[in-house]
């Protein structure tokens, strides 16, 4: 059932206080976007809202329609204090697995930010080698703005990425499944083999004698 307008805002203040609670001006959340997909980078942001400001109908990137993501993200790129989007792709996802690729994306996304954030708040239950002070939040990005804004910003820029990645290589329909195991992917890899996007790593089940 769709939420009302009322407790979409009431959702987004609840959102603003849990960040409010961690005392600080430049408070930067952080969450990546493609961990599970076969093929393409994956994508991490980091956001620094102004302490206090509301947005409505920012939630969990999932949670929301593409079309959504989109409103989302230049109402998010335009008030952030400061932003910041990385990836690391296939490659480095193959040589260091996806795990430490993400973990990997999200701290150059700290890094790259124009504004030094005082603490970090991280989806996820775990983080490596951030060196700004910073907590992991499960199920962030429904807990706190800032986490939910890295959520958008980290989904609608991988989104867009595999729309030129379809352009490329349309036999593989990317803008259709976005890299995901869909059964027409599968079917595509089967019929085509793995495309140089694809994260071999991810393919070891599927094609088991390709290589």
């Amino acid at each position: 059932m769709a939420k009302t307008k009322e407790e979409k805002l009431a959702h987004a203040k609840e959102l603003t206080e849990f960040d409010s609670l961690f005392g600080y001006e430049l408070l930067a959340g952080v969450d990546e976007a493609g961990r599970g997909p076969l093929a393409g980078p994956v994508f991490a942001a980091a956001v620094i809202l102004p302490r206090g400001l509301v947005i409505e109908g920012i939630d969990d990137s999932k949670k929301l329609s593409e079309k959504k993501r989109e409103e989302l993200f230049e109402i998010i790129t335009h008030k952030a204090i400061a932003y910041a989007i990385a990836s690391e792709d296939e490659k480095v996802i193959d040589e260091i697995n996806i795990r430490n690729a993400t973990y990997k994306a999200m701290n150059k996304a700290v890094d790259a930010l124009k504004v030094k954030a005082e603490f970090v708040i991280v989806d996820g239950d775990a983080v490596t080698n951030m060196e700004t002070p910073h907590s992991c939040i499960i199920k962030g990005d429904a807990k706190s703005l800032s986490i939910g804004a890295a959520s958008i910003l980290a989904k609608v820029s991988r989104d867009r990425y595999l729309y030129e990645l379809d352009k490329k290589y349309p036999q593989y329909a990317f803008s259709k499944h976005k890299g995901y195991g869909t059964k027409l992917h599968n079917e595509m890899i089967l019929k085509y083999g793995p495309c140089p996007a694809h994260r071999r790593s991810f393919l070891k089940k599927l094609l088991k004698d390709y290589d």
